[in-house]
């Protein structure tokens, strides 16, 4: 039976509640995008009501990154245990909640405190979601599937980023935070009306409200009611408190390495471009206003690309193509630090960046449910990202102190453009047989 359901997701087509629940995860998405453009696009008007410099303004800008990296780390694994729908419900409320907080701060510290709050809640969102919108899409369309809901990031960064721009101009920073947090709460009664617990999860946990889940999951997907659960044995408990140590062991160590390092370069990299490019297009000299537009265009881009890379891996290599967006975010980040000081062509650059770079990320996402199976799943997902996450929590702050130190603003382009050339030599590794889920790992 658990094959069967698993066989008619893989091999039917699309079904509307599946296309349903895919939009309830990019709608997650899209409040990670706003979550982390918030500061970006607020860390002037902060840094200028404050009088902070530019090691400060990272701190603000790396906080709520740090956030996320525990809560994928601690938080995301907690739903291999007891479900990937309720983690999420709890998230968003911490996370809504840290955002109406931040409205009300006083000084760098208590903002910061409240960024690595809501930034924990966020971290436990992005994992269960990612793996959710993965197990719900057919074989064929899975890697776009993921892809797509990878968009989310850019289209809240880009909503958020408009609606900032307007909020700001208004009614000051702290109304940024407070409509952000109000519409990360409004969100909940979205997911409690339309996103289903995981299949996987439900075969592996046998939670005891389980059978009517699946049940009602059954019949979504044309299938009859199965009525109980399959003969065989349920995932025990020791192999959940065991999750992490069959990442790290025998045939997984390899593929799961390869992983975090290529999170943590990405994210390195990209948080560098999305957190610190509208605040650098002003200190070259454009104005408050088109540093903003430049922040938006990078996330309208990551928009396409994110939709872009999902396509082209449905028909090549996802690795190959992976390494390619890589390689091209590499050569327009070069071309920018040679030419930012043109606005027409900063915010053309700007928007072929948004749109390799969040490329980039989105292929990160569409390949790592692949690699792990339905009892660690999440755990695999949720280290991955906070491995990444640390990348992002240390590029900003590099990036400050290296601006308090002298660097140019636009020479920091080509240092981070080096970080893709890594990482996209580490893909040569990957094996071709990356896109199947590993053997030592996958439950029957």
């Amino acid at each position: 039976m658990n094959r069967s359901l698993k066989q008619a997701i893989d091999d039917q087509p699309m079904r509307g509640f599946q296309f349903l629940a895919i939009g309830v995860c990019i709608v997650l998405n899209m409040i990670d995008g706003f979550d982390v453009l918030v500061m970006a696009f607020t860390a002037s008007s902060v840094a200028s009501e404050w009088g902070l410099n530019g090691a400060q303004v990272g701190m603000l800008l790396s906080a709520g990154l740090f956030g996320m990296a525990a809560g994928s780390l601690f938080i995301a694994p907690w739903a291999d245990r007891f479900g990937r729908r309720p983690l999420i419900m709890a998230c968003l409320m911490v996370s809504g909640v840290g955002m109406l907080l931040s409205a009300h701060t006083h000084t760098p510290l208590q903002l910061a405190l409240l960024r690595a709050l809501t930034g924990m809640g966020i971290g436990g969102i992005l994992a269960s979601s990612n793996v959710i919108a993965s197990e719900y899409a057919n074989a064929r369309w899975r890697g776009l599937a993921v892809s797509l809901q990878s968009t989310g990031y850019a289209l809240g960064a880009t909503f958020g980023g408009l609606l900032s721009v307007w909020l700001l101009t208004h009614y000051g920073w702290r109304s940024v935070f407070s409509v952000g947090g109000w519409i990360t709460l409004a969100t909940l009664p979205v997911v409690a009306l339309y996103l289903p617990e995981s299949l996987d999860f439900l075969l592996a946990r046998r939670p005891a409200n389980g059978v009517a889940k699946l049940d009602r999951l059954a019949i979504q997907l044309g299938q009859p009611a199965p009525g109980a659960f399959p003969a065989s044995g349920p995932v025990t408990g020791v192999v959940q408190q065991s999750a992490l140590v069959q990442l790290l062991s025998g045939a997984s160590r390899r593929n799961t390495l390869l992983l975090w390092s290529l999170f943590f370069l990405v994210m390195f990299g990209f948080y560098f471009i999305m957190s610190w490019t509208p605040k650098l297009l002003v200190s070259a000299g454009l104005s408050a206003q088109q540093g903003v537009s430049g922040g938006v265009l990078l996330s309208v881009g990551g928009i396409v690309g994110a939709a872009l890379i999902g396509l082209l891996a449905s028909r090549w290599r996802l690795s190959t193509v992976l390494a390619l967006f890589m390689l091209v975010t590499a050569g327009l980040l070069v071309l920018f630090a040679c030419s930012a000081n043109s606005v027409v062509l900063a915010l053309a650059l700007g928007l072929l960046i948004g749109l390799a770079s969040n490329a980039c990320v989105a292929g990160l996402y569409a390949l790592s449910p692949m690699l792990y199976g339905p009892s660690v799943r999440a755990t695999g997902v949720g280290w991955g990202i906070g491995i990444g996450r640390i990348g992002a929590i240390l590029s900003p702050t590099v990036a400050g102190l290296l601006l308090d130190d002298g660097w140019q603003p636009l020479h920091l382009y080509g240092v981070f453009a080096m970080v893709f050339v890594v990482a996209a030599a580490l893909l040569l590794f990957i094996p071709r047989a990356q896109a199947q889920p590993t053997p030592a790992l996958t439950q029957a």
